[in-house]
């Protein structure tokens, strides 16, 4: 399993930016999927979260609700970041995560990408 996260880029305050995880691999279901960031000097954030098992859940950091959305393409393996009204403390390298995904091996957890850098300029 393989991550390829993409999308960053310089955007200014209250811009808008989309990020993608492609995930390649022998896949058959992303279970769970997640965003972190991690700014210069600081701790890595989770930022959002989404799981398709049971009835399903989406949580996002509080720093980012209402800003923030997770979401999927189950076809094309890909999950996304939209990202509305940045703020400079957006400023961080951002990685998507496979918490639990099926593969034709069986369940594996916790598939790291290298991450997107995103910067926000006043």
């Amino acid at each position: 399993v393989q991550l390829q996260a993409s999308g960053g880029g310089l955007v200014q305050a209250g811009g808008s930016l989309t990020l993608s995880c492609l995930v390649s691999g022998d896949i058959i279901t992303i279970d769970e999927a997640s965003w972190y960031r991690q700014a210069p000097g600081k701790q890595r954030e989770l930022v959002a979260s989404n799981s398709i098992r049971g009835r399903g859940r989406t949580d996002y950091a509080d720093s980012v609700k209402g800003r923030f959305t997770i979401s999927r393409d189950d076809a094309k393996n890909t999950i996304y970041l939209r990202m509305s009204n940045l703020k400079l403390d957006g400023t961080a390298i951002y990685k998507c995560k496979l918490d639990r995904v099926r593969t034709g091996r069986g369940i594996s957890f916790d598939h790291w990408g290298r991450g997107t850098l995103v910067t926000v300029s006043s």
